[in-house]
């Protein structure tokens, strides 16, 4: 172990403050980490028609990826962090990139399309795991009243990555091939497993882990809302963002290069939400989360309104992406819910926005094929975030009521 990484408190008991320097390196190695997950999450979606050429299947059956993908994720997350009770995080974490790293130089391989199918739903069991101990981890190093902006600066390599990470891996993979964005994705992994064995110290498992506690999770009601918060929630994120190409040359009458102007414009409001909303989230995790719901509600009505502008199309993608900001307040309140039982929640959070993905994009798909314009899915975007800013208010109301989160 390094001299910094013997430095940082152990993530289990507080042994000692870090340094700045040991939470920083922590952080850069969990952010490396999230920032490879969300470049391989993202690069099929510019490589599909090339994927179909390669095994001769039609481009919507090469996005069946997708969807094993997701569901590997959706899948994965609460069944390892069940199975992984007992488990140090440190080790938890490096065994969820090496999956990962495997699963995607493994991609690059694969000798058919159902092996692809196969291994892409594979390397997708881990992605929510991570997620979740990355966040406890980096929650664990600093004071209770910066949790939520230090899960931030970890969600941080998932929103970058949506801008520089994905564009340059898509960029790789249609000079050469496909396959070398898989494997640029799978370096990445085997870069993160490096930074983490140098930087995260070895932690002890905490005092009565097990299963059975983890499971008492589901048992907990303000669990199962917090995670109706973001399975249907952020739901209108993701069916604005699924056909905003269609929105942008249909309806604002822009040409195909225009397209990815647009996606980067939503791409930076991702990072600018991450970054305000963990700082909101430190000083006020429940006014942070409530308020970003209104702001959503009030933003994707507008973008149905006025996404004939181009000029209004291109301000409200942007501030839809800022709608991101109150992503690291539910994963921390997540974790302030579940008590003894924070990896399963923290790691089905991931789970929940996976569902949220397949929500959006299924409604938003379903009002196109009724004969609306792509502009629509702003206004289902808004009635999911309705239905989310619901499920906060039960959750904060019955808080009050029985006095406990």
């Amino acid at each position: 172990m390094s001299d910094i990484a013997a430095d940082v408190l152990d993530t289990q008991t507080v042994l000692e403050a870090p340094s700045r320097t040991a939470i920083a390196l922590v952080t850069l190695a969990l952010a490396v980490g999230s920032f490879g997950i969300g470049t391989g999450e993202f690069v099929i979606m510019g490589l599909l028609p090339n994927v179909a050429d390669t095994f001769g299947v039609t481009t919507p059956e090469a996005g069946h990826v997708i969807s094993a993908y997701a569901l590997g994720v959706v899948v994965g997350a609460p069944i390892i962090a069940v199975l992984a009770a007992k488990m140090a995080r440190r080790t938890l974490l490096l065994l969820m990139m090496a999956i990962f790293a495997a699963g995607n130089i493994s991609s690059a391989f694969a000798p058919t399309f159902a092996s692809f199918t196969a291994l892409r739903f594979i390397t997708g069991l881990p992605h929510g795991a991570y997620f979740g101990v990355a966040a406890l981890v980096a929650a664990s190093m600093v004071p209770v009243h910066r949790r939520v902006r230090a899960v931030g600066q970890v969600m941080l390599g998932l929103t970058i990555a949506t801008l520089i990470g994905t564009p340059i891996a898509t960029f790789l993979g249609q000079l050469l091939n496909w396959r070398a964005a898989f494997m640029m994705v799978g370096g990445i992994g085997l870069a993160t497993m490096l930074l983490i064995a140098l930087f995260l110290p070895k932690d002890r498992v905490e005092e009565g882990a097990s299963i059975t506690r983890e499971l008492g999770a589901l048992k907990r009601i303000q669990v199962w809302l917090t995670l109706g918060i973001a399975a249907v929630g952020f739901g209108g994120m993701f069916s604005i963002f699924s056909y905003v190409a269609t929105t942008t040359t249909q309806v604002a009458g822009l040409g195909a290069s225009m397209v990815p102007v647009v996606l980067a414009l939503f791409g930076i409001g991702m990072n600018v939400g991450n970054v305000v909303g963990s700082r909101l989230g430190d000083i006020s995790l429940k006014g942070t989360i409530g308020g970003m719901m209104i702001f959503n509600i009030i933003i994707m009505t507008l973008f149905s309104l006025t996404a004939a502008n181009p000029v209004m199309l291109c301000v409200c993608v942007f501030l839809i992406g800022c709608g991101f900001a109150a992503c690291p307040a539910v994963q921390t309140r997540l974790m302030d819910v579940a008590a003894d039982a924070q990896t399963l929640a923290a790691a089905s959070n991931h789970s929940a926005f996976n569902i949220a993905n397949a929500l959006g994009a299924w409604l938003g798909g379903m009002v196109i094929t009724w004969g609306f314009t792509a502009a629509a899915t702003g206004y289902v975007g808004a009635v999911l975030s309705v239905a989310g800013l619901a499920v906060f208010a039960v959750s904060v109301g019955l808080e009050r009521r029985t006095g406990h989160a």
